[in-house]
């Protein structure tokens, strides 16, 4: 059999575009389908202008294939159908699979609506071979565990779902170069890391898999237990990428990277032994607030780590409850103080919308965060993703009522649903309203110093921090317009985030703050007077 995977696009652009998240998911599964000899190629379309109709048509005039294999690192159900309709307008033989969080979620309305040949449920590596040998020796379907597909009659049919991947060292290494990671990296700007380094060389690297948190907005497609890779195989596969790839950064993209704190300390003494030419590796985690401290946060820092990720959500007690996140105020708080002390950068973000949120614990949130935040927290509204508790919610209470329209049309957008128990849809939209203004009033924007071009569309930028007042040249900066333009970066010496903006940029949001301040004080006068004739 000749099999082709395909690298869907993850922005919605007919451009070539290499400022995406690299798919670490099919990049095990074409490591897991080359190890067992299957004639594999792959395309990225991501690397490529044009249509996808028209790339793919390309690609089948200079051969054909058997099989098709995809899948999508997020909720790309627009994406996904283009690339299907594609391959069956060549031809209707030719074996669609396709796997990904959607997929397994919504296992059912896909497998009904996209029109593939077959569904790959949660972790694939084991499953995808199964299934491969089955289509190509014509071997029961039934007997390959987490898979759905249409019988002959077009009936469903859902095999016994997979046990999970215990020992991930089993696991080969990720095969990035197939997906043509080299061109990838060689393409990478100043803005890929935050602006930590002008040119990153950043390899992402999945050191565990699953969560044991049930967080109400967070999908389990892959499940809750909570599974491990080995330090000696993770820094296996670290040494020799490094070298191969000349990498100077680490992506580290577990949900619970810092668990097992003992582990953590371990990795850190590991990791400072790698380099890069001689220079330090610089890498990323994600931490949890209530198991934090100083040391931890200088320990990482020794060993080269500047970024931290947290996940915060709200300041309201109630809240956290209601979304079941293990952790309090005080924590986060703490957390906050400690990252900022330490020098560390920091993402995370305050998601509002929650079925407990009310005026009251909004505003709580918010006043916290425009008094202690300094600018360095996202504000979001929580999204009901397929395979959430909160989305089986909305569609229970009608607030999604066609599954389907909304996971085509709606889900690739920011969506301000009144998801709460206690608002009406009018407060929903004053507190959008609100979360907008603050975006613009406390999110530190600065105008360069100066801005130089150095070839199509990169610039060089010199910024002052608004925070430690340091002079900083941004190199390899990708901007389309520099007219009209806005980039989040992250100072080089005390790792606070803040945004370089054009003038008209930051006249725009200036203008609109303006605004904002007069139609609150005409709402506030226009109030005061109907109270006053009553």
């Amino acid at each position: 059999m000749k099999i082709l995977l395909i690298v869907p696009r993850y922005n919605f652009t007919n451009k070539v575009d290499y400022q995406y998240v690299f798919p670490l998911g099919l990049a095990y599964i074409t490591a897991v389908v080359k190890k067992e000899g299957y004639d594999l190629e792959c395309i990225n379309l991501n690397h490529f202008s044009g249509t996808i109709e028209s790339i793919i048509n390309d690609k089948f005039k200079e051969k054909q294939y058997d099989i098709v294999l995809t899948g999508h690192i997020g909720v790309g159900y627009e994406i996904i159908e283009k690339i299907i309709k594609s391959i069956k307008s060549i031809s209707s033989d030719i074996k669609i699979i396709v796997g990904g969080s959607l997929v397994t979620c919504e296992k059912e309305l896909m497998l009904e609506s996209l029109g593939h040949d077959f569904s790959v449920l949660g972790e694939g590596e084991k499953t995808i071979i199964e299934l491969l040998d089955s289509i190509q020796n014509k071997k029961p379907l039934e007997n390959v565990n987490g898979i759905g597909y249409k019988d002959n009659s077009g009936k469903l049919i859902f095999t016994k779902p997979r046990d999970l991947i215990l020992d991930l060292d089993s696991l080969p290494f990720p095969d990035f170069e197939s997906l043509d990671y080299l061109k990838y990296l060689d393409n990478q700007t100043s803005s890929s890391n935050y602006f930590i380094t002008d040119y990153p060389r950043a390899y992402p690297i999945i050191c565990s898999r699953g969560c044991p948190n049930q967080c109400t907005f967070c999908y389990h497609s892959i499940g809750f237990r909570y599974r491990m890779r080995s330090l000696d195989n993770i820094f296996s596969e670290l040494s020799i990428v490094i070298k191969k790839y000349n990498i100077n950064s680490i992506e580290i993209n577990d949900d619970l990277f810092s668990l097992n704190r003992a582990r953590l300390y371990e990795f850190c003494n590991r990791i400072k032994s790698l380099s890069n030419n001689g220079e330090p590796i610089t890498w990323s985690c994600q931490l949890m607030v209530n198991n934090l401290d100083i040391e931890l946060l200088k320990t990482l820092k020794d060993a080269g780590c500047n970024v931290v990720s947290f996940g915060f959500e709200s300041y309201n007690k109630d809240v956290l409850k209601s979304m079941k996140k293990p952790i309090t105020p005080e924590q986060i708080d703490h957390a906050i103080k400690l990252s900022m002390e330490a020098n560390m950068g920091i993402q995370g973000n305050f998601i509002f919308g929650d079925v407990a949120e009310t005026k009251e614990t909004a505003k709580e949130t918010l006043d916290y965060w425009k008094k202690e935040c300094k600018g360095q927290l996202r504000l979001l509204f929580i999204q009901p993703y397929p395979g959430s508790e909160i989305y089986n919610m909305c569609i229970k209470k009608g607030i999604i009522k066609d599954k389907l329209d909304f996971i085509k049309n709606h889900m690739n957008h920011i969506n301000w649903f009144n998801m709460t128990s206690n608002m009406t849809d009018q407060e929903v939209m004053d507190l959008k309203k609100e979360i907008l203004r603050l975006r613009t009033k406390y999110y530190p924007y600065v105008i360069p110093s100066s801005l130089t071009k150095i070839k199509d569309n990169r610039y060089s930028i010199n910024s002052t921090c608004p925070y430690c007042k340091t002079l900083t040249s941004y190199k390899n900066c990708a901007i389309e317009n520099k007219i009209h333009y806005n980039l989040g970066v992250t100072c080089r010496k005390c790792f606070m985030r803040y945004f370089i903006v054009s003038r008209i940029s930051k006249f725009e949001m200036d203008y609109y703050n303006e605004l904002e301040f007069l139609r609150k004080n005409y709402l506030f006068i226009r109030d005061k007077l109907r109270k006053t004739k009553m």
